[in-house]
């Protein structure tokens, strides 16, 4: 028996083409082959989308269980795959010093338990996000599907992505640029919730100018959102840090909030992205700005 590792589907191809799998792997020293090993033909006749590398029968290795993806996960995953191919996305990396908002948060802890709201950091990025849009319109726009116009909006919306067990949701807050912290803050613990137990409508999570992936809560120090069409830019958050600024000689531990900005290159561009983020901290570090 061959001790070469390849999928139905690649063996089919293979006797169909006429390919001795056994010989094509010693020729180029590998066990594990798939369609592209087959030979040019196999590669350019391929048909778009083509599924063979994934059709593997895995328990021939081992046990296997099988888990029906849920009717929304597909339709997630259909999307971020095409986002992921058709849009030639880049992403930006910066952080953003958060001692004042730190502070602003403590010293209004018992005037949001009073209100009933939880003041997260979130907000202030929310706030900080809608005045940057405001700031660079390019960023607030989308492209045609033909790639021939650019349609900039007179609207600011921020798209919070929520985690939920049965995926993720993105429900839209709406003219983010005219409102508060406090409604902010309330409207945030709202569409959270309620998109953890699904009741979350449709029309809540259409039309985001921009959206906001925070993984700040879980962990991590950096990575890569993928830009959601029609929106041309995404904006990442992980874990807070605390880094060594120093001033002349001496060192000031500040703390630290990464930031990862993914955008669409066909319409922004690497110093776009590096003055929308230095903008943006500088928001973050001076937060009574927004606030005033």
């Amino acid at each position: 028996m061959s001790d070469v590792i390849a999928s139905p589907t690649t063996r089919r191809m293979a006797l169909e083409k006429g390919v001795d799998l056994d010989a094509r792997a010693r020729e180029l020293g590998r066990r594990t082959m798939g369609p592209e090993d087959l030979g040019a033909s196999a590669s350019v006749n391929a048909p778009a989308g083509d599924t063979s590398y994934w059709d593997v029968d895995h328990a021939a290795y081992g046990a296997v269980t099988a888990e029906p993806m849920s009717r929304f996960a597909q339709v997630a995953a259909r999307n971020l795959g095409a986002a992921n191919a058709l849009i030639p996305q880049v992403t930006h990396h910066d952080r953003a010093e958060i001692s004042a908002i730190e502070m602003l948060r403590k010293s209004w802890r018992e005037d949001a338990r009073a209100r009933g709201i939880k003041l997260t950091a979130l907000a202030f990025h929310v706030m900080a996000l809608a005045h940057c849009l405001r700031e660079f319109p390019r960023f607030n726009a989308s492209l045609s599907a033909d790639g021939t116009t650019l349609v900039l909006k007179d609207y600011v919306h921020i798209g919070i992505a929520v985690d939920t067990p049965h995926g993720l949701m993105v429900p839209v807050i709406r003219n983010a640029d005219c409102k508060g912290l406090w409604d902010i803050s309330r409207e945030i613990t709202d569409l959270a919730g309620r998109a953890q137990n699904r009741k979350v409508v449709p029309d809540e999570m259409g039309g985001a100018s921009m959206t906001i992936s925070n993984l700040g809560g879980i962990g991590g120090t950096a990575f890569t959102p993928i830009v959601n069409p029609p929106e041309l830019a995404i904006l990442g958050i992980t874990r807070s840090e605390t880094v060594t600024v120093w001033e002349g000689d001496t060192p000031r531990p500040v703390p630290m909030v990464p930031l990862d900005l993914s955008y669409d290159h066909r319409v922004l561009n690497g110093a776009d992205a590096a003055r929308f983020l230095s903008r943006y901290g500088t928001l973050l570090a001076s937060p009574r700005q927004l606030i005033m």
